[in-house]
């Protein structure tokens, strides 16, 4: 009933919103290149005036201008503007507008993060949201206005697609996301409908990440170094070639290099991509097919993410592609390893989450037999929740927005100084499995690819 409730509201309260009247509208924020600055965006659906932002700890009495890009799709002009705040002061909350002599937006309000290394804070993770059927829209953007998170991250897919009808369905899908998107970060992650045809084009200029057009950055927020990575230039290396893998691949390595070589100061390392390395739907296209063993394996000179995952310890990993929730045991190499009473202390390998139920127009996705990794799944509508408490504890819960409360729940904990490895540990190997071999929207190039790389497997089995 609850969810029939807040849907039926929803419906009421968030009907699609008539734009193009020229005034500011879809507004988000982000995290900038340090927690001390915070990242503005919104559009116009005309040309406006030197985009601006008023913004103060007790009213907007300070102006920041920023940036215009006019963006066009298939003929169509939007007008994409930017602003970055620097030099915030931690925890306050900050109130802001948005405009240009043009017009101004409503007033609006964040929370900037504590200062240190060690402070608590609360993450929310989701993918595959859309504007058709976003079940689970209304539940986050109660939560947001809340106070129950102090981030959000879409790893991918995002309202199904950013371009349709020339960016219509974007414009529609932010501007409902815009009471979220205002008031915490949100973060994004290309996924494969982020793909316009244009290079991810729309993806590329409604957002502002902290990296290479948007595809992959880090940040940090306290005891956490963040990590997000394109699992697409993989996915499409048909279509843009292999140097994008390289190059995300060169700055992955320095990346965790780095941050791994710093964790008496930010112990965690957690990371979002779209693909997952390992799932267990009903479907092989999705969980053992070509598309996504390469992202795990690598292929040709493209190498692949897991080993360096591994490599660098990466402690906690969530992805989107599947319609579902799943969590999974430390896992490494199609090796599971749950040898011990807890294996999420001092875990000797990656926990990884698929965390794809948010809601989109789509059907669940079913599941066929659990593989040896699977720890929980469920098909509900929902998100997940990352409670990073100190340096030594994290918890990662599962909200079910049809059952209205936490499904599944699970702490991380980590000794000061513990170093993952699984050397000395015997794991439990997958059974094999056939390579799938088909391909997102039946590509011809994508499944002569899957050809190639089948042959190169003996029996055709997943490497």
């Amino acid at each position: 009933m609850r969810v029939t409730v807040i849907q039926l509201l929803f419906s009421v309260f968030f009907l699609p919103t008539i734009l193009g009247a020229g005034g500011p509208e879809q507004v988000h924020i982000a995290v900038g290149k340090d927690v001390n600055s915070m990242v503005i965006n919104w559009v116009t659906q005309q040309p406006a005036g030197t985009p601006q932002v008023q913004y103060g700890p007790q009213s907007p009495s300070q102006m920041q201008d920023g940036t215009t890009v006019d963006f066009e799709y298939n003929g169509v002009h939007k007008y994409m503007h930017t602003v970055t705040l620097t030099n915030l002061l931690p925890a306050t909350v900050y109130y802001y507008k948005v405009g240009s002599t043009s017009g101004w937006s409503q007033q609006f309000q964040f929370k900037t993060f504590p200062s240190g290394n060690n402070f608590q804070f609360r993450v929310c993770v989701f993918g595959d949201l859309g504007y058709l059927n976003g079940t689970s829209l209304p539940f986050l953007i109660d939560a947001a206005e809340k106070g129950d998170f102090d981030m959000v991250v879409h790893v991918g897919d995002i309202a199904y697609d950013l371009h349709t009808d020339n960016g219509e369905r974007g414009d529609l899908y932010m501007q409902n996301l815009e009471p979220l998107a205002s008031r915490v970060p949100y973060m994004v992650v290309a996924g494969n409908h982020e793909d316009d045809g244009k290079n991810f084009s729309h993806y590329q200029n409604r957002f502002t990440m902290p990296g290479y057009d948007n595809q992959f950055y880090s940040f940090e927020i306290g005891p956490v170094h963040f990590v997000t990575i394109s699992t697409e230039y993989y996915g499409y290396f048909y279509e843009y070639g292999h140097q994008p893998v390289l190059n995300q691949y060169s700055w992955l390595q320095g990346d965790l290099q780095k941050a791994d070589s710093n964790r008496a100061q930010v112990p965690w390392i957690v990371g979002f991509q779209h693909r997952p390395f390992y799932c267990s739907n009903d479907n092989s296209f999705e969980c053992a097919a070509f598309e996504n063993t390469l992202v795990r394996t690598g292929y040709e000179e493209m190498p692949g993410l897991e080993p360096v995952l591994t490599q660098y310890s990466m402690d906690l990993a969530f992805w989107g592609h599947e319609h579902s929730y799943e969590r999974f045991l430390p896992v490494n190499n199609r090796t599971v390893y749950n040898g011990s009473g807890n294996p999420y202390h001092n875990a000797p390998a990656p926990t990884y989450v698929v965390s794809g139920s948010a809601g989109c127009h789509t059907p669940k996705a079913s599941f066929g037999p659990p593989n040896p990794a699977s720890a929980f799944r469920s098909d509900d509508f929902g998100y997940s929740l990352i409670t990073v408490y100190n340096h030594t504890h994290i918890n990662v819960q599962q909200i079910s927005v049809e059952k209205g409360g936490v499904i599944d729940e699970i702490w991380l904990i980590k000794d000061l100084g513990h170093k993952m490895t699984s050397e000395g540990l015997t794991g439990t190997p997958f059974p094999p499995a056939e390579l799938g071999m088909k391909c997102s929207f039946r590509d011809t190039n994508c499944r002569r690819e899957a050809e190639k790389f089948r042959s190169i497997r003996f029996g055709g089995l997943v490497p």
